[in-house]
């Protein structure tokens, strides 16, 4: 035991040997990163208590800049001056690529927020995170509730629907929260006060780019309109790379997590995201709204490309493409065509050729169906048939059985062919050219001589004719009867 110990300790210390020399060897790329990670805030170091420090997308100049140009370019109006020219030379093309990646980080920005909110709201009212997952609707309920216990006393319509509305105040009659502090609570409403801030500056942002859609994307808004074509490159990161992305994921662009809240999905509708907000989806009956929607992503995907390359600064494609969808879906409402009674074929008046004769005959008469099988599958009125396990069970016999006997009884009736060949054997004459048959024999066995010689043609001629035949007899003669008075 105490070798294999040493052993063991021998070959800790060459490991440990081992890994001291990459360590030393990589300090200086591990002096490079530090170096690199510098601009990089620390995690440790934020102090989530503080909003600002969370939250610092609305001081940054870019955000000011962008929300100015936006609001002066509303007032503004449209402007199609430049529309003959390249579409990446475009100053308002500029404006509103910034505009999408204002959105995004607008979004991340509301999400960050959210967590904080969440984070102090979690101790006033824990389940309700799991309740209200969108960040918007969380922060307006947070503000709406605030501090107080009774949720009878808060008004909630027109924030949730009404079924989560019910389980909300349930939920809050029986949480285990306390009441927050008031440094706490005005920190918390302080948070929804800017998420709600920026969810205004990302409608604004989204209506002027709405307002742009027609010079563009012209193909893509004809087919979903302005409204949505603006917000699927606003969630897409922009024209190119929605153009870039396929139709499965188009039509999964804004769709949102469904909270049943207990309910049954059975009527719950499937996932689908910006695209049911169109007119040719909200015009389809709802069992075909899952293959319109497939089929309003992928003509989306083709124009959103179109609309990329500057294909068709005149939306003609765009046009086509939607007509081609409403005629899909107007096809798919069509009853299917009636059945037609298929009419019987003309019949063939010329001759067939079917082979006959002699052999075809004896051929069917070979296999033809035999009189045993012709009684098994007839019945009698009347009388039960035997069969092979008794009872009616089995295989039946049908007239080949009579009811009692126990036995079956054929009738043996000779078929044609077997009485032809008969007939045929019987009229050949063995003797007909003056030869006596071979079967013949001139000894006869007598009981008084013994054995005699005698000739059988005339001892056979003698019992054919007359009164001489076998149906009299040669010693016996008519009796006479005498009458009596």
């Amino acid at each position: 035991m105490a070798n294999l110990a040493d052993s063991f300790l021998a070959d800790l210390d060459e490991l440990s040997d081992n890994e001291g020399y990459p360590e030393e060897d990589n300090a200086e790329a591990a002096g490079r990163d530090d170096d690199e990670d510098d601009d990089m805030p620390d995690l440790e170091s934020l102090n989530y208590d503080d909003l600002d420090s969370v939250s610092k997308l609305q001081k940054t100049q870019r955000y000011n800049d962008i929300m100015q140009k936006v609001e002066n370019a509303l007032q503004k109006g449209t402007d199609f001056s430049n529309q003959g020219s390249i579409l990446e030379e475009d100053p308002e093309y500029q404006l509103i690529v910034d505009c999408n990646a204002l959105s995004v980080d607008i979004e991340n920005e509301i999400i960050i927020i959210h967590n904080f909110i969440r984070d102090k709201y979690r101790l006033k009212f824990p389940e309700l995170e799991s309740l209200v997952h969108l960040p918007i609707d969380y922060a307006r309920v947070v503000k709406k509730i605030g501090n107080e216990m009774d949720l009878t006393l808060v008004d909630l319509e027109g924030l949730l629907p009404s079924a989560i509305i019910m389980v909300v105040s349930v939920t809050a009659s029986t949480t285990s929260g306390k009441p927050l502090s008031e440094d706490n609570l005005e920190k918390t409403t302080e948070a929804c006060d800017r998420a709600l801030t920026l969810d205004a500056s990302k409608k604004k942002v989204l209506d002027f780019v709405e307002s742009r859609m027609g010079y563009i994307a012209p193909n893509l808004s004809a087919i979903v309109g302005s409204a949505v074509a603006s917000k699927l490159m606003g969630t897409a990161g922009g024209l190119g790379a929605l153009a870039k992305m396929p139709a499965c994921n188009v039509q999964l662009l804004g769709a949102k997590r469904k909270n049943l809240a207990g309910f049954s999905t059975a009527t719950s509708q499937f996932r689908v995201g910006y695209l049911e907000q169109t007119e040719v989806f909200q015009s389809t009956p709802p069992p075909l709204r899952t293959r319109a929607c497939r089929l309003i992503a992928a003509k989306s995907t083709l124009a959103a490309r179109i609309d990329s390359i500057r294909g068709d600064p005149t939306g003609k494609a765009g046009r086509n493409l939607l007509e081609e969808i409403r005629k899909k879906i107007e096809k798919w409402q069509e009853p299917p065509p009636a059945k037609l009674p298929k009419p019987l074929p003309v019949p063939d008046s010329e001759p067939k050729k079917k082979r006959g004769g002699r052999r075809l005959r004896k051929m069917k008469e070979r296999y033809a169906q035999t009189d045993m099988m012709k009684l098994a599958n007839r019945m009698q009125f009347g009388i039960p048939e035997e069969s092979s396990l008794g009872d009616g069970l089995g295989e039946g016999y049908g007239m080949l059985g009579q009811a009692g006997s126990g036995k079956l009884r054929v009738s043996a009736g000779q078929s044609k062919l077997a009485a032809k060949v008969a007939k045929k054997f019987k009229e050949k004459s063995y003797g007909s050219s003056g030869a006596t048959s071979g079967l013949t024999s001139s000894l006869a066995f007598t009981p008084v001589q013994g054995i005699e010689l005698s000739n059988p043609q005339v001892q056979g001629n003698l019992l054919g004719g007359g009164t001489q035949s076998t149906y009299f007899s040669e010693t016996g003669t008519f009796s006479k009867i005498r009458r009596t008075q």
